[in-house]
């Protein structure tokens, strides 16, 4: 992530990574040790690759001031050929789903929101930017999306 300071965070997840054994490792994250200006300014989040396929998008949050923090979404309902995350954290994000939050951890130095489903769609994409900014603190109607009308948009899941 940025040099924003982190605090120590005892919770960890384990997220399946395909090939690689033992896949990746994350924690919670309290969303008050982002940066401030997520709270206070406009944000916009635009996709940076398509990431792991539909079970991942990359992205990153930009302020008007060119600040930047890494943002990804992890579609946490995948689970063919492997599940991407255990069972303990599946269970939580759909639990924050639920309570109307999203699950934010930490993933190779990253903020990643951990979103119930098998792939992403504008309003779920948007939707859980919303459930950040309010996380945050922010009124949701500061924070855009930019999204790509390029690639399958078939939804295959």
């Amino acid at each position: 992530m940025t040099s924003s300071p982190r605090s120590e965070h005892p919770q960890q997840m384990s997220v399946a990574s395909g090939a690689s054994s033992g896949g990746l490792h994350g924690s919670d994250l309290d969303p008050f040790d982002l940066p401030e200006w997520l709270g206070t300014e406009q944000v916009a989040w635009s996709g940076t690759g398509p990431g792991a396929g539909v079970r991942l998008l990359a992205g990153v949050l930009t302020g008007p001031a060119g600040q930047t923090e890494a943002c990804d979404l992890l579609a946490v309902d995948v689970a063919y050929p492997q599940p991407v995350v255990d069972e303990a954290t599946r269970i939580k994000a759909h639990q924050h789903w639920v309570r109307g939050e999203v699950l934010t951890v930490e993933l190779s130095d990253r903020l990643t929101l951990a979103v119930p489903g098998t792939s992403f769609h504008a309003e779920r994409l948007l939707e859980a930017l919303n459930r950040l900014a309010r996380a945050v603190g922010a009124d949701p109607h500061r924070y855009a999306a930019l999204l790509s009308v390029g690639g399958d948009h078939r939804d295959t899941h």
